[in-house]
């Protein structure tokens, strides 16, 4: 049966590999996924070994060889070595910049009529000075919940710490 993302390593491509299994300095998915190409290479120098002795040898599934042969044929040899984005991978909407921008403006005065800032109003205030395009209030939540300095963070709970603790952290 012909396969239908076929691996044929270049010669610096299997050096490449060689070295990386060689040093095993490497993660170790990276070095089982290099062994994976090195051993399912087709061209003139690789043994073009079948998917299910290769997830036998390996102890892999071969769904994860077909998906690392998928991947070097369709993305290259590094996206091959390392695991694969999650489909719902999103980058995140704010920077370090950007989020210090959003500390300063939730520690500077309410606006006129409000007596401190909402996650709303800041999301809102954001948009409005064009740090970013767009912006929900849960983000400005988290982002927010992270500073030590956010005006939101409230010391509450069944057993708030006191400040006259006698107990050491």
């Amino acid at each position: 049966m012909n396969k239908k993302y076929t691996v044929e390593l270049t010669s610096e491509e299997r050096s490449k590999l060689q070295a990386m299994v060689r040093k095993g300095k490497a993660a170790a998915y990276r070095i089982k996924h290099a062994h994976v190409l090195l051993t399912a290479d087709q061209g003139p120098d690789g043994p073009g070994g079948k998917d299910t002795d290769i997830a036998m040898t390996f102890h892999c599934h071969v769904t994860t060889v077909e998906n690392i042969r998928r991947r070097f044929v369709e993305h290259g040899l590094d996206a091959a070595v390392e695991r694969a984005r999650h489909k719902a991978y999103k980058p995140r909407k704010l920077d370090g910049r950007a989020e210090a921008k959003l500390v300063a403006i939730a520690c500077s005065e309410a606006p006129a009529g409000r007596s401190k800032w909402t996650l709303r109003l800041l999301a809102a205030k954001m948009v409005e000075l064009k740090i970013v395009d767009s912006i929900s209030y849960g983000t400005v939540r988290n982002v927010l919940k992270k500073t030590s300095s956010s005006p939101v963070k409230v010391n509450v709970g069944a057993f708030p710490r006191s400040k006259t603790s006698t107990r050491k952290y």
